[in-house]
């Protein structure tokens, strides 16, 4: 395999971590970038514990400032020579932001979600990935080979009610894969989405779904190590002519030829327009 190097944003705890350690292990070198600094610690352990000491770098970086960005990008480049590789993962979720008012048993209306929180969630969402995915999108052109991954969420978890500012800015970044799909296209760089496709087992969502097995619906969480098959897909040289699509996780059947599998878990990104506006009612 050549030599790549990959940036994981909200790399140091769970989706991220998963997907960090899976790169690492298949041969990539990773920079894994949280906001915590008592997270960094865990990495090292965790890298030297399973032999992947020399291919992950942890970095603490508050993604919602530039500067920040320009200094992950610039470590990385320093580090390990290029970026080829940028997955967009950072993120807040309704139940991680503030538990006690996103909880279901008190659903609050997007009217009550104060301004800080409401900023926190967009700038973390949409605006850091937009900033990472501008630094290193010319880079990867110039090379002319990339990959850009989004982690989004389903799609009817965009429109649910009571998750105002989530659903949101998710959405945004849906709908800047698309469009960016559309934008590299035929330069080598490739945008597409990996996601869980269901509720998944990092410590926020657990509670959400533990209060949703209360109300009587049985759901499976998807482990995060489950998202690790589709994204070495995607970024593999398999997938060089896949772009603007999203895959499921919990549709990945490991079983089949990766090619294979990401026909059965994949459907374009965005959202399907209707071919004319809705009658008036």
């Amino acid at each position: 395999m050549e030599q790549r190097i990959a940036i994981v944003t909200g790399g140091l705890r769970g989706l991220g971590r998963a997907m960090a350690f899976g790169l690492a292990r298949a041969g990539y070198k990773v920079v894994a970038v949280g906001h915590i600094d008592a997270d960094v610690a865990a990495i090292d352990e965790a890298a030297a514990g399973s032999g992947t000491a020399k291919q992950v770098l942890a970095l603490v970086a508050d993604l919602r400032r530039p500067a920040d960005c320009d200094r992950v990008v610039a470590t990385a480049v320093a580090r390990f020579g290029a970026v080829h590789i940028l997955v967009n993962n950072a993120g807040l979720t309704f139940t991680t932001i503030d538990p006690a008012r996103f909880r279901r048993a008190e659903p609050q209306k997007f009217w009550q979600v104060p301004d800080a929180i409401v900023r926190a969630v967009i700038e973390t969402n949409y605006i850091a990935a937009d900033q990472m995915a501008r630094r290193l999108a010319p880079q990867m052109v110039e090379q002319g080979w990339g990959r850009i991954v989004n982690v989004t969420t389903k799609l009817d978890t965009m429109n649910r009610p009571h998750t105002s500012p989530y659903g949101a800015s998710k959405a945004a970044l849906e709908m800047a894969t698309e469009v960016w799909a559309k934008e590299v296209a035929g330069t080598g760089l490739t945008v597409n989405i990996v996601n869980p496709g269901a509720g998944a087992n990092t410590p926020g969502m657990a509670d959400e779904m533990r209060q949703m097995s209360r109300e009587g619906r049985a759901l499976r969480l998807v482990q995060p190590e489950e998202m690790v098959p589709p994204l070495l897909y995607v970024v593999s040289r398999e997938a060089d002519g896949v772009n603007g699509w999203r895959f499921d996780a919990n549709l990945w059947d490991t079983s089949l030829p990766p090619a294979q599998a990401a026909r059965r878990a994949g459907r374009p990104a965005g959202f399907e327009l209707h071919p004319q506006p809705p009658a008036p009612r």
